[in-house]
């Protein structure tokens, strides 16, 4: 049996559109003489969708969708995800299903029995678990489908709040006795699990001894942001075979070779973070314009390293002429600032507009000279100089239709180091979940091969430059002690003790973690952010907006 692993890139509810991608692999692989096709999780509507599921107009058109691609499964057989909506039930039960298609037909269907609550997941809010796990004849192959996690080993079980599922997914398997199996999902990029990710696959596969296709959904659906990486393991656990990251691809297997084809090389995860997450924010900008309807970008391009690593990212993702790009010096900015943004623009060879602020600001300063009296100059002119920026990026915007990317990083949004309605503004927060420290390690990387970042841009000691001789580090620690204070806090959700008892400075953690707990108001009003981590602010770190700190 030969067996296709289809690792394409939808849209979500671009059902029409994901299903004429599905039948044209499904023709790419019967011209290779393939068997059997396998998509990933919720292929037919695109991953995540959200409260779309409880549209019942959505679910009609997901399954007949399925129906017309069950239509060109006459010779091939194809599993495909998408809900299932059980009318024969009186509850109407909606599940996360995989639909196995042959014969012009459905063949079968697998409801996903181990949801999952985990990170950003609430599968709870929409689905009802399957009752079982089910093996299929393919080929005359016993095949057993799971779906995401339900292949994970006991390490990490699934939690069931209806209590009538196993917690052990894979004693189910065992008692399947599987030929085969196939694991379709749709799991986030997450640079900080990646390896475990991994890790829980080959267990899993091990201890099964059974050969494992697992087929992940491709591409960028506003936060969410899928690597690809679908993978063949043998029954020892090793990975056979690997799809590309980041790209749409379709990988071919037979059964017979399985057992004989060498394992692939696997990438050092710490070597190739830099470069996975540059790839991902690549994705990340192309999918959420064109998915959108969007093709041109703007952003304000400051002289300082974040604007500078958003803007290459951003003509990457779009090409030189739809990216477009202020630079907005004050009375404060350096002139070295300003001489490195203009570089950096005519490097990438993007369309860029020199316009000082100062007259804005000062008239601004002027018509407010009435309520502010002789009170002395603070914070608040700081803040003005940002929302005067923000002012003119969004007027390019909304006169030009260009959308505006923002450039705050994860460390500034944590310790809330930005202005409301200023330098926060923004349809997309590229930067969002890149801490500081990993902005300049993109930077340097992005500079590998030769210099497009000015190299002193690199260098230079970070500043906002709204007021003279600003540093960031005179409201905050250097970010290579605040970064890791904010990882543990942040990631892995540590006390402020133990934080401490690691050696940190307890003046230093309390503060940072006051910072941290006083700026929730500002992140519920930050763009949406390309998700590469675990906690990215938004659906993955929930807290509450109203509470005793």
């Amino acid at each position: 049996m030969k067996i296709a692993l289809a690792q394409l890139d939808y849209t979500v509810n671009h059902i029409d559109g994901n299903r004429r991608k599905i039948v044209e692999a499904i023709r790419q692989a019967r011209e290779r003489h393939v068997d059997l096709v396998v998509f990933s999780e919720l292929s037919i509507c695109g991953y995540p969708p959200y409260d779309l599921l409880h549209s019942e107009d959505f679910i009609k058109h997901c399954n007949a969708a399925i129906s017309e691609i069950a239509k060109h499964c006459e010779g091939i057989a194809a599993i495909v995800g998408a809900p299932f909506k059980d009318s024969k039930q009186a509850a109407n039960k909606l599940h996360n299903s995989a639909y196995l298609l042959a014969n012009g037909a459905i063949a079968g269907v697998h409801h996903k029995v181990h949801l999952s609550t985990r990170d950003v997941f609430d599968e709870y809010r929409y689905f009802s678990p399957g009752k079982e796990l089910e093996t299929f004849e393919v080929n005359g192959k016993m095949v057993t489908i799971t779906i995401g996690n339900e292949l994970w080993d006991d390490q990490q079980t699934a939690h069931s709040p209806d209590n009538n599922t196993s917690a052990y997914p894979v004693d189910e398997l065992q008692k399947h006795r599987p030929e085969l199996l196939i694991n379709i999902s749709s799991i986030p990029i997450s640079l900080d699990t990646r390896s475990q990710r991994l890790s829980l696959f080959k267990n899993t596969v091990k201890r099964l001894g059974v050969p494992l296709i697992q087929v992940n959904q491709v591409g960028a659906n506003t936060d969410f942001i899928a690597d690809g990486c679908s993978k063949v393991f043998n029954s020892k656990g090793e990975v056979i075979i690997e799809c590309k990251p980041f790209e749409e691809d379709l990988q071919i297997v037979s059964i017979l070779e399985i057992s004989s084809l060498k394992p692939v090389v696997q990438t050092d995860s710490v070597k190739s973070r830099t470069p996975a997450i540059h790839d991902a924010l690549v994705m990340g900008i192309r999918d959420f314009f064109h998915k959108s309807g969007f093709t041109r970008a703007t952003l304000g391009l400051s002289g300082g390293i974040d604007s500078a690593v958003v803007v290459v990212l951003a003509q990457r993702a779009l090409g030189s002429k739809n990216v477009r790009v202020l630079i907005l010096p004050s009375e404060y900015s350096s002139q070295q600032s300003v001489e490195e943004a203009t570089i950096l623009a005519k490097a990438l060879n993007v369309q860029f507009d020199l316009i000082d602020i100062s007259d804005a600001f000062n008239a601004l300063k002027r018509s407010m000279a009435k309520v502010f009296g002789r009170l002395p100059e603070n914070l608040t002119e700081e803040n003005m100089q940002a929302r005067v920026r923000g002012t003119m990026l969004m007027a390019l915007s909304n006169k030009l239709g260009y959308l505006l990317l923002n450039t705050s990083n994860k460390s500034e949004a944590a310790v809330g180091y930005g202005t409301l309605y200023g330098d926060m503004c923004g349809a997309l927060g590229v930067l969002g979940d890149v801490y500081k420290t990993d902005v300049y390690a993109l930077a340097r990387y992005i500079n590998s091969e030769r210099e497009i970042i000015p190299a002193n841009t690199i260098a230079k000691p970070p500043s906002a430059e709204l007021r003279p001789n600003q540093k960031d580090s005179d409201s905050l620690p250097p970010y290579d002690i605040l970064d890791p204070i904010l990882y543990r806090y942040i990631e892995w959700n540590k006390s402020p003790h133990e934080i401490i008892d690691e050696g940190f400075s307890p003046e230093t953690v309390n503060r940072v973690i006051e910072l941290v707990n006083n700026s929730e108001h500002k992140r519920y009003q930050s763009p949406p952010v390309l998700r590469i981590s675990s906690k990215a602010f938004g659906f993955g770190r929930r807290m509450p907006l109203v509470a005793r700190r």
